[in-house]
């Protein structure tokens, strides 16, 4: 039997999924990762790729391993990852300087763009549909100033998905999904705009190849073999980014339907016709869909899924103990006790990530509202429940601003990713959005996608669409209740206007922002 290998280069993780052809998963392997950030250097999250091979090394071994599969089992593998993160390399191909996500040290480097260049991220963002704010303009130019031998030997630009591609083929390219998302592209032609780099003076022959999702780039070289355990008969096949192949996953494949991926960031994906102009406000950004012909318009909710992971670090050490003695995850203790806390979580209202506002993007400074002394009122399950609900307020202002650029309308949501195996939040994003959601049979949507890519290069599956349609499951339904969206709809906007206030305190210097754009 045949099987296909996924990798999912995640913002705080790695993890490696084997799934046989039917879309079933069969074993995993993860490894949480964490980023740098450099000395004297603000607000930089340094992509280690030296420790980080290791762990995707040691991740495809363990998998598998628990498998039980010989590398030959493996037909073809693919990855995914965070978008935004770029990998540069030498002429040689090695990994020269990589950055995560959301590394936001180039302030400097956006700022002398946005003034010595008047309209330059507005025409960029027309034809690109990204802003400077995650952009990797601004990143190649803060490397041009700050470390200008490593400038000057820069090649070749990636996706870190890309990377681990190239690790193991030795043939470093991008996908249209992924590196659609470093703003040096084009929505339309689907491929690289190398004259942005031209335009603000950085090199403008550094852009690899760009294939479409599902392309097969080669075979498993004998050193990657020899290192991983896989054969060098495994065919290695581009993927694409990981909100893109999730939706994918999701069987999210055509226009006007809707995605939540809640990861370690919430993303909320719409998809609309790859001719759709990005909006003039700049209020979303558009991205290339693993679709040829598709873009998806997106909101972005910050840390969703990381601030669940420092919420469960720093409080739930009890939980931690109870979930262990009952041999179930500690989110899900911590889900049975939140279910007793009522709509609106005694008034508590988060303060973390703000709607997207992707032309002007900056977070206020990370706090709970309203707390009380009353440990009967104000305990870990009201301040986790508002938390679950905060995330998803954040996702319906998101939707709501993609509804008024689109024009769409739709009263069915996807949701999937490790936020989707909690029955609360599941029901809480019902409640919120007023919409079904429709949870997949798997939840590891982004990995199910990379491994449709797989299947697609190995001539398994026709298509990524027809690889969706045929291998989308559905595990439950979630209704919303009209009392409750009422009662949301009151949270939501109160919680609108607590965020503007906290905002001003930010811009005041009084509390420092949770994360800024730079040139923000």
């Amino acid at each position: 039997m045949q099987y296909l290998m996924a990798i999912d280069a995640g913002t705080g993780s790695v993890r490696v999924v084997i799934f046989d052809t039917k879309g079933n998963q069969i074993s995993v392997a993860q490894k949480e990762w964490n980023h740098l950030e450099v000395e004297g250097v603000p607000n930089s999250m340094t992509f280690d790729t030296q420790t980080n091979w290791g762990l995707t090394v040691w991740c495809i071994q363990e998998v598998l391993k628990s498998a039980r599969l010989k590398g030959s089992d493996i037909a073809a593998l693919s990855a995914t990852s965070m978008r935004e993160g770029i990998v540069l390399y030498d002429k040689e191909g090695e990994a020269l300087w990589g950055v995560a996500n959301v590394d936001a040290r180039a302030d400097a480097e956006v700022r002398f763009l946005k003034e010595h260049y008047e309209g330059i991220e507005e025409a960029f963002y027309k034809i690109s549909g990204q802003t400077f704010a995650l952009g990797a303009l601004p990143r190649i130019l803060w490397l041009k100033n700050n470390r200008p031998e490593l400038y000057a030997k820069v090649a070749s630009v990636s996706m870190i998905g890309d990377w681990i591609l190239a690790k193991l083929s030795g043939v470093i390219a991008t996908d249209p999904s992924n590196g659609g998302t470093t703003g040096i592209y084009s929505l339309k032609e689907r491929d690289w705009d190398a004259s942005m780099a031209e335009k603000v003076g950085l090199k403008s022959d550094i852009f690899p190849p760009s294939l479409e999702t599902g392309t097969v780039m080669g075979t498993v070289t004998s050193e990657a073999s020899k290192l991983t355990g896989l054969s060098t008969s495994t065919k290695v096949v581009m993927g694409g980014g990981d909100v893109q192949l999730g939706a994918a996953g999701l069987g999210v494949v055509k226009e006007g339907q809707v995605a939540i991926l809640g990861g370690s960031f919430w993303q909320q994906v719409v998809n609309i016709k790859s001719t759709v102009v990005p909006p003039e406000n700049m209020s979303l950004r558009i991205n290339p869909h693993v679709i040829n012909g598709l873009s998806q318009a997106e909101g972005i909710t910050f840390f969703s899924g990381l601030i669940m992971r420092w919420f469960r670090d720093a409080f739930c050490d009890m939980e931690k103990l109870e979930a262990k003695e009952r041999g179930i995850d500690v989110y899900a203790v911590m889900e049975e006790k939140a279910s007793k806390v009522p709509v609106g979580s005694h008034g508590i209202l988060p303060i973390f990530s703000d709607s997207m506002k992707y032309g002007k993007w900056y977070h206020a400074a990370p706090a709970f509202i309203n707390l009380s002394i009353d440990p009967e009122v104000c305990n870990k399950a009201s301040m986790f429940r508002s938390l679950q609900e905060n995330a998803c307020i954040v996702s319906a202002i998101n939707l709501e601003k993609i509804k008024e650029f689109t024009d769409l309308d739709f009263n069915e949501i996807v949701f999937a990713g490790g936020a989707s195996k909690g029955k609360l939040w599941c029901q809480i994003l019902a409640d919120v959005t007023g919409c079904t959601i429709k949870v997949p049979k798997v939840k590891e949507a982004t990995a199910l996608g990379a491994a449709m890519a797989a299947g697609v290069g190995a001539g398994i599956y026709e298509s990524m669409v027809t690889a969706a349609e045929d291998l989308a499951v559905w595990d439950k339904e979630y209704l919303p209740d009209a009392e409750n969206h009422s009662k949301y709809k009151e949270i939501k906007e109160r919680w609108q206007e607590v965020y503007e206030n906290q905002l001003k305190l930010v811009d005041r210097g009084l509390t420092q922002s949770m994360w800024k754009a730079p040139g923000v």
